[in-house]
């Protein structure tokens, strides 16, 4: 696993190896960015945003984004040993100025998040957990985005998630078993 672009290009990432956490490959990775950048249907940059990423795991995509200029990056993991080697990451890179690091239950965590507001949300929770809608209803009832803003989940491609009451969907890509999906706060 390496960083893809920006001043960390081509830096290897640590990562785990078990049956829990999967991290995004980096192909996919690379599409989210792609579409980040070029999508005429998405009015965001990750250049000075600030950027929630969810059950993080080693942290490959906010670190990607810390590497492609974003202003701060905060990070929630609850598995101790993925928030480890996050941490890891981030002081082989000494990025540790631009970043947060809660290992801690998510719907913990955007409770006290109440006073942040941010750009990028993304969202790679396992694919078995259906209950992650419940934090993407908590970012909204606690208005934890700013009015230019982009959501980024990562699911299965054979989900059925209903986000309808928390998200309009704009654009959804499928790559082999992973299907992203861009949205908005509705």
């Amino acid at each position: 696993m390496r960083i893809i672009s920006g001043f960390l290009k081509g830096k290897s990432l640590n990562f785990l190896k078990n049956l829990t956490t999967r991290p995004l490959k980096d192909s996919v990775r690379e599409n989210i960015f792609n579409i980040l950048n070029h999508s005429k249907l998405i009015n965001i940059r990750v250049e000075k945003s600030k950027i929630l990423d969810l059950y993080s795991g080693v942290g490959s995509f906010g670190i990607e984004c810390i590497s492609r200029g974003a202003q701060k990056v905060t990070f929630i993991e609850k598995d101790k040993k993925a928030s480890e080697i996050l941490e890891k990451n981030l002081k082989q890179l000494s990025i540790h100025n631009k970043v947060e690091v809660f290992n801690n239950r998510i719907e913990v965590e955007l409770e006290k998040q109440r006073r942040n507001k941010f750009n990028i949300f993304f969202l790679d929770p396992p694919y078995a957990d259906k209950d992650f809608t419940q934090n993407l209803d908590s970012i909204k009832k606690n208005k934890l985005f700013k009015t230019k803003h982009i959501v980024i989940i990562h699911r299965d491609r054979k989900s059925k998630d209903d986000l309808e009451n928390f998200l309009n969907t704009i654009l959804v890509k499928q790559y082999g078993r992973s299907k992203i999906i861009f949205g908005l706060f509705n």
